[in-house]
């Protein structure tokens, strides 16, 4: 008999798409040159960004002269609207992720009478648009007392139906019913086996939910729009698109360089929640990949 022959399984190469890599090209320059174009502009002078070519620098560098302008403009007031927008994101949007992750969470692990009804609920709160709610809102809260103030900015960025939906779905599958049963036995509580054991494994969906609406939150602008009148409790969006209006109206003022500037500033720090939140979705995504 002859011995048999071992058969060597070659790696496989990944497969190669010309036509998706030309696809997501296409897709990273159209995703970086508005940026590319934002970092250019926000180093010229109110001349320079008329004469000189968009996508690229002018002979003079102001980029530090803008900063200290577009910071020092009327009284500071971009750095007033900066604080208002963080604390509409660390009130709003960091309110809207706990209640959103509470009550997703009792969604997907606890059975009550009307959950069919919550959940048709939630479903139709997901499906309309938020500014469909923004004047219903503006007349509820004006009939309050409570326009114009931050308030009417934060009260309804608490309330995440998609975020609460998402949490819901991760839920179900991330945190496992047989071990929330194991703690139970072992006599820790509901609260406790929530914050010891649920929240850890809820940690990657939490972050989405949290992105989200920190993003909702800091690029809100018809709301604030129509809640708010009072200059001093602008966000960032009212604020830059008021310097804008201001630049291209019939007493035009020179301050295009300002209203660069102050978008490239208003970019960054969704930008750095982005690089600093990325890590936990890698780890939560690899966390169920291997099986003992």
């Amino acid at each position: 008999m002859t011995a048999p022959t071992l058969v060597r399984n070659k790696p496989t190469r990944p497969r190669r798409s010309v036509t998706l890599t030309v696809v997501m090209t296409l897709f990273l320059i159209y995703t970086l040159v508005p940026l590319w174009w934002l970092v250019v502009n926000s180093t010229k002078t109110q001349a320079g960004l008329f004469d000189s070519f968009g996508l690229w620098f002018a002979d003079d560098f102001v980029f530090f002269q803008n900063l200290a302008e577009t910071v020092t403009y009327r009284d500071g007031i971009f750095v007033r609207w900066l604080g208002n927008t963080l604390l509409y994101v660390v009130i709003g949007a960091g309110g809207a992720t706990a209640l959103a992750t509470l009550a997703g969470y009792g969604m997907a692990k606890y059975k009550f009478p009307g959950r069919r009804a919550v959940f048709a609920i939630v479903l139709g709160a997901i499906a309309i648009p938020g500014t469909a709610l923004a004047v219903p809102t503006f007349l509820m809260f004006s009939e309050l007392g409570l326009t114009n103030t931050p308030w009417a900015i934060i009260i309804p960025s608490l309330i995440s139906p998609f975020g609460m939906y998402l949490v819901w779905i991760y839920a179900i599958d991330a945190v496992p019913t047989e071990l929330l049963e194991a703690a139970r036995m072992d006599g820790a509580g509901e609260i406790r086996t929530f914050f010891t054991i649920s929240l850890r494994l809820l940690t990657p969906g939490i972050v989405t939910v949290a992105l989200f609406a920190v993003v909702a939150t800091w690029n809100n602008y018809f709301l604030p729009l129509i809640m708010l009148s009072n200059p001093e409790w602008y966000p960032l969006t009212v604020g830059l698109n008021q310097w804008n209006a201001q630049a291209t109206g019939v007493s035009a003022q020179p301050i295009y360089n300002l209203v660069i500037m102050g978008s490239l500033l208003t970019i960054v720090p969704i930008v750095v929640a982005f690089l600093f939140l990325q890590r936990y979705w890698q780890s939560g995504l690899s966390a169920g990949s291997v099986k003992q």
